[in-house]
């Protein structure tokens, strides 16, 4: 019986194709995680159609997202001062003249992109043949932004952001030694936290040695603590070649004409970044964007909601103060109170998508005002006496000739007031609660309870609901 071949089992080789394909596999499970988790979240943002009045960009933006995903699109934004040669530099990439260019400075006026389409049998000098391993189908976006000098200071600094933080990777565009407003843009970028590549361009423009001396300032002096030597290239996308050439006359003549782009340094440094991490970064940056968009979202979702919140329960307050001021009996007056503030609860819930019983909100009710302690105590105390002397008032009216009527009018408002008082507090603790996802958070109910009416000026509410209530009953 032969023995097992154990040098073939731990070949290096073998070990090494094993780590890629493994490095591979997560990658894709990493991707397809991330297109599930945009595509749930566009799915279910949980948004009325009056909640999507004012988020259409928001909204726009993560569908972008998720068609970024789907299509597999990594985008890489050029930025750079004007005259720098941004747009050359994209075209140079293409190959073909996609971007404005021209001899006036500035012919970049807006944000400009275009597709670069990958092939995986792309030659250049340096390598036979490249393979960027679940890129086949890809595509690569380029996109071009206006010099960063023609805009001011906090337009720039807000366009820079916005377009830093979609795209995948960065270029940043100079033409020789950088200055403060480079640096400083440099610097905005950085604190993005994406790929960035450094393009030294018009080399051409340089004698030799003194190129190399820019270089090395940059690196060495301008970029240290930013970039590593690794993120730095140097490029000629529109190089400007001297010839000599006959006229007619026969004479030899100078002449220069635009010669082959050399940016394949820095193709070959955009490629080495996609096949070394491209689906990761790509998926990463896309659920980055989405996050905070998706953050802006849910912010403006709570404002609307609590700006609705609000109104409904202002009319509890009103419904649940006039119904306990025009009725009589004492009973009936405080089971109207409790059915008005379990049907605000429910309504309240519902407002946040929310699902509750009437159960569940009469348990809720019933624990903010275990809660509210003192404060639903004196309601009753307040409730009960208030419609005791309210009932007598009432009872007294045809024995007065009506005498009695002012009064009983004043301590019904008074006993609508205390009773709208204590519905608008339930209310505010309610609307917290469920705003927080029905959770009292890690402070417990009476915590977040106490801090809610501390917060509430009851004399200024108290006097608001009596001035509403009084004009209500006046009209009725």
């Amino acid at each position: 019986m032969s023995q097992p071949d154990f040098d073939n089992y731990w070949n290096p080789d073998h070990l090494d194709q094993a780590i890629l394909g493994f490095q591979e596999i997560q990658e894709e499970i990493n991707y397809k995680k991330a297109q599930n988790t945009m595509r749930g979240l566009v799915n279910h943002l949980d948004l009325t159609i009056s909640e999507q009045v004012g988020l259409e960009t928001e909204l726009n933006h993560l569908t972008a997202m998720l068609e970024k995903l789907d299509q597999s699109v990594v985008q890489i934004a050029a930025f750079g001062m004007v005259g720098r040669g941004k747009s050359s530099v994209l075209n140079s990439l293409l190959g073909q003249t996609i971007f404005e260019t021209g001899p006036l400075h500035g012919v970049t006026k807006t944000v400009d992109n275009a597709y670069w389409q990958l092939n995986s049998d792309e030659t250049h000098e340096e390598v036979q043949r490249l393979e960027l391993s679940g890129w086949e189908n890809s595509q690569i976006q380029l996109i071009d932004t206006p010099g960063i000098d023609e805009v001011g200071g906090k337009t720039r600094e807000a366009l820079a952001h916005e377009i830093a933080r979609q795209a995948d990777l960065i270029l940043f565009i100079i033409a020789g030694d950088m200055n403060n407003l480079e640096y400083e843009t440099l610097c905005q970028l950085r604190e993005v936290g994406k790929p960035m590549i450094l393009a030294f361009n018009k080399i051409d423009q340089y004698p030799e040695a003194d190129r190399l001396t820019i270089y090395q300032k940059i690196r060495d002096d301008r970029v240290k603590e930013l970039l590593s030597p690794d993120e730095i290239v140097m490029v000629a996308a529109s190089p400007l070649v001297r010839e000599m050439i006959r006229n007619q006359e026969g004479t030899l003549k100078q002449q220069r004409r635009r010669g082959k782009p050399q940016v394949e340094a820095l193709k070959l440094k955009i490629f080495e970044i996609l096949h070394r991490e491209g689906k990761s970064l790509v998926a990463l940056n896309t659920m980055l964007y989405a996050s905070e968009v998706n953050e802006q979202i849910v912010k403006r979702k709570l404002v609307i909601r609590e700006e609705a919140a609000n109104q409904l329960i202002q009319k509890a307050v009103i419904a649940k103060a006039v119904a306990i001021a025009l009725n009589p009996v004492t009973v009936i007056d405080l089971l109207t109170g409790a059915v008005v503030d379990v049907a605000m609860i429910l309504s309240l819930s519902r407002l946040y998508g929310v699902d509750m019983t009437q159960q569940g909100a009469i348990a809720l009710l019933q624990k903010i005002g275990v809660s509210m302690g003192c404060i639903t105590g004196s309601e009753f105390v307040a409730s009960f006496g208030l419609s005791f002397l309210k009932s007598l008032l009432g009872l007294a009216t045809p024995i007065t000739g009506g005498t009695s009527l002012l009064p009983y009018v004043s301590v019904a408002i008074t006993q609508g007031g205390v009773a709208g008082a204590s519905c608008y507090a339930i209310g505010q603790v309610t609307k917290r609660y469920l705003a927080n996802g029905a959770s009292w958070g890690p402070e417990g109910p009476k915590t977040v309870v106490k801090s809610i009416l501390s917060s509430l000026d009851q004399s200024s509410i108290l006097n608001r609901i009596k001035w509403e209530l009084g004009a209500k009953l006046k009209r009725s």
